[in-house]
């Protein structure tokens, strides 16, 4: 029984322990590349404000479905504080149930650059989109979730990516989230993931393969004829913005993150809905894969920076796998040798524990350090407090998602994921006073 046991958890303990460091090692190094060496980037001495009358009109386009709590604080703010003249706020409402139709009723008339399109039946985030994209007047469109905030100097900052010399390719570019809500254990610790981990991630991407996984759902500017030219926005998929990024990019658009541009957004505040938030999002990676990963091997000579892409997703949902099997072998080991009075086999099992969980640690504590310095020139290095947190969900919840997500993942690629609609999270309201509050803490 004991040489069983070491014939097959060996090998699958150092699968565990190497993948995590090797992605580590790999996104600290090219953060670095990015921050130090990489050219294409715009920093912020680089970006020029544009006079009014020659601002390109822009749509900031907002799908909603039951955004009666934050949706009247996003638009005021969108109207009122923008450092921007030529645009619109165009509202998609895709079936709301709840009081917003009659909170857009009400904006309407108080803002004249207000348009709100009503659609009866809620059939999905991209099905809204894509209605709206129709009706669009701006050149450029700027997808902005009911909750999610840009800065004042945003929209400006964004054109400066697609009206550079090099930019005229330029299908989207996508901007640094930080966030809003922040009193929470749960909510605090999510600031440590989305104000680094996906910017060093994004940086490095970039940096080093030109190319990127995805785009951010809740604040990205797209140009509208690149939006045509891929058919839009696919709407059998779990994530939009995931398959619209390799859509676009394969139909040889260029993607692009600009890191000084930010954005605020609510996230989960209890771990029931952050779960339901990443089973969404492993459910629409496993779908990504499965839907690039034929056109990729196909071509894999022409498309080397997607094989590097496929190939950390390949290592990340396998690995994802093996934690959750090797988790379930080392709890029901640990059991039996419990039962069966094996004190050898007990202690054995522990160290094996205690080891995984320190690598897993140790790897973890790394790659956040690195990307908290690295992001807004190591402003946010205060958040490493609660960065115990954010490990302890993390891993557990990843495997978890991508585990019980990938029946239904193969499902929905052979066409059988069934009518699309959404449900929008449970909001958590923010005064203007919180969030002007948040935003001056994130400068200090």
């Amino acid at each position: 029984m004991a040489w069983g046991y070491e014939l097959w958890w060996r090998p699958a303990a150092v699968v565990l322990s190497l993948y995590p460091i090797l992605g580590a090692v790999a996104w600290t190094v090219g953060g670095l590349f990015y921050r130090f060496f990489y050219v294409g980037k715009f920093r912020q001495q680089d970006f020029v404000r544009m006079a009014p009358q020659d601002e390109p009109f822009v749509t900031i386009m907002i799908p909603a479905h039951n955004e009666e709590v934050m949706i009247e604080e996003t638009i005021d703010y969108l109207m009122n504080d923008l450092d921007y003249h030529n645009y619109e706020v165009l509202v998609c409402d895709d079936g709301s149930k709840d009081t917003t139709p009659d909170i857009l009723e009400r904006l309407s008339l108080r803002y004249p650059r207000l348009r709100v399109l009503r659609i009866e039946a809620n059939q999905g985030k991209a099905h809204a989109f894509n209605i709206g994209v129709a009706f669009a007047r701006g050149e450029y469109i700027l997808s902005n979730d009911a909750d999610t905030v840009p800065e004042r100097d945003a929209l400006w900052k964004y054109l400066n990516y697609f009206l550079s010399p090099a930019g005229q390719n330029i299908g989207a570019v996508t901007a640094n989230m930080d966030v809003q809500n922040r009193s929470l254990l749960v909510e605090k610790s999510q600031t440590v993931e989305f104000s680094s981990i996906v910017g060093i991630i994004k940086r490095s991407q970039i940096g080093v393969l030109g190319s990127m996984y995805a785009y951010s759902g809740a604040n990205t500017m797209y140009r509208r004829d690149a939006l045509y030219d891929v058919g839009l926005f696919r709407q059998d998929r779990a994530t939009e913005d995931i398959s619209i990024c390799w859509d676009q990019q394969y139909a040889g658009w260029k993607a692009d993150f600009a890191p000084d541009i930010m954005f605020y957004m609510n996230v989960p505040n209890t771990l029931t809905m952050l779960y339901h938030q990443r089973r969404r999002w492993a459910k629409g990676g496993t779908e990504s894969w499965l839907t690039n990963v034929g056109r990729v091997v196909r071509h894999p000579l022409r498309n080397v920076p997607k094989v590097v892409l496929l190939l950390d997703q390949t290592g990340s949902i396998v690995w994802s796998l093996y934690y959750l099997l090797f988790s379930l072998w080392l709890a029901a080991r640990l059991v039996l040798s419990i039962v069966t009075g094996n004190t050898e086999d007990l202690f054995h099992t522990v160290d094996i524990v205690l080891v995984f969980s320190a690598v897993i640690s140790l790897v973890g504590w790394w790659q956040l350090v690195a990307a908290l310095a690295l992001d807004n020139h190591g402003a946010k290095l205060r958040y490493l407090l609660f960065a115990p947190a954010y490990m302890v969900w993390y891993w557990q919840m990843n495997a978890i998602t991508v585990a019980t997500t990938l029946v239904p993942a193969v499902r929905g690629v052979l066409g059988y994921s069934g009518k699309g609609t959404w449900v929008s999270p449970v909001r958590t309201r923010m005064t203007a006073e919180t969030t002007a509050e948040e935003r001056e803490d994130e400068l200090v």
